[in-house]
């Protein structure tokens, strides 16, 4: 941390949330370059089709516990080129598709190939009846970032465009509420928190778009048992991960306390249970299908190491999944495989997940 005031011709020192605003979405921002989100860094939908099919599944659920309306709404958020919203529509029945209006919601230009069904909005639309579904979006809502001075009071974080860094005020107000509830910094020099608030109202914001349905948000995310000691911002580019630094080059991301998130009836669970529970895992296919059908063998071994990645411990299966659950008849169990949520999160046995 330096305590350098001058600002330079790197620019005005700002807070985080400002300085990642502009340098995400901002008219040159990392998420209006032509390559997309894809061309750095790779998401459960990049890693697999599985993923679409397993939120495919999770929606033709919702489906039925709304009764089959005459229109099913999916809405993608954080669209990146809009590869989810491709990937559900195909991997969803005919009949269900045919009833099926998506929208993918992003700040870049509407990709030229994408589907013609797919609606490209900037924000999302309202009267929601369906799903909403937001992939690693939450993470990149920009927050303030606080830390811990030689006292003990948690400050400001003021940033400027080249990634340096000072204290500035002591954090107050709404902010100053939210860490003592959600992220209380013990009076140790130098600790940090992300301040989540912006994010717990940008989820509140998309739920309220939900008239009956279901709320998905997907994320790196921590509990207030796990709170990281000094924070998670970080940058990531060309596949690498690198320093945060909020000039527009690379992604800026932080993990995301989805227990703060929820609002009453949301309920946050493991994506390794999530997607068991929705059919995708990574068991191997018996090895008699080797020897009486191998080329459906091979398949099989392809699919089982996509889910494998998509469900791996210290990976992508760790992501945190927070369901919120709209004008359902469907509540939130104790325990995530559970009780009534088996309307929309069945879990598969091992023999029928083959």
């Amino acid at each position: 941390m330096t305590d350098d005031t001058t600002a330079g011709p790197a620019g005005d020192w700002t807070g985080w949330r400002a300085a990642a605003e502009a340098a995400l979405y901002g008219p040159d921002g990392f998420y209006r370059r032509p390559e997309g989100p894809a061309g750095h860094f790779r998401t459960s939908v990049h890693a697999s089709p599985l993923f679409a099919e397993a939120v495919a599944r999770l929606l033709c659920r919702v489906d039925e516990a709304l009764g089959l309306p005459a229109r099913l709404d999916f809405v993608d958020m954080a669209a990146g080129r809009g590869e989810l919203a491709t990937g559900v529509l195909t991997a969803l029945p005919a009949d269900v598709a045919a009833r099926t209006r998506a929208y993918a919601v992003e700040v870049a230009d509407r990709p030229e190939a994408l589907d013609h069904r797919i609606e490209w909005l900037t924000g999302p639309p309202k009267n929601i009846t369906g799903l909403l579904f937001a992939n690693e979006w939450l993470d990149n809502v920009p927050v303030e970032i606080a830390e811990t001075d030689a006292s003990g009071v948690p400050r400001q974080v003021l940033v400027r465009r080249d990634g340096r860094e000072r204290l500035g005020e002591p954090v107050a107000g709404a902010e100053a509420e939210w860490l003592d509830r959600w992220w209380p910094l013990p009076p140790e020099e130098g600790l940090r928190a992300e301040i989540g608030l912006p994010r717990d109202e940008a989820w509140a914001s998309v739920v309220a778009t939900l008239e009956r349905g279901l709320a998905v948000a997907v994320d790196y995310a921590h509990t207030t048992s796990s709170r990281p000691l000094f924070g998670t911002l970080t940058g990531f580019r060309e596949g690498r991960g690198t320093a945060p630094v909020p000039d527009g080059s690379c992604d800026l991301t932080a993990h995301v306390a989805l227990d703060a998130c929820a609002l009453p009836g949301g309920r946050v669970l493991t994506q390794r249970d999530a997607l068991r529970a929705l059919g995708i895992a990574g068991g191997r296919p018996p090895l008699t299908l080797a020897s009486t059908r191998p080329a459906e063998y091979v398949r099989a071994l392809a699919r089982a190491g996509e889910a494998a990645e998509l469900t791996a411990a210290g990976g992508l299966g760790d992501f945190g999944w927070l369901l919120q659950p709209v004008g359902l008849s469907v509540g939130i169990p104790d325990e995530p495989l559970d009780g009534p949520l088996a309307d929309l999160l069945v879990d598969v046995p091992d023999h029928e997940e083959q």
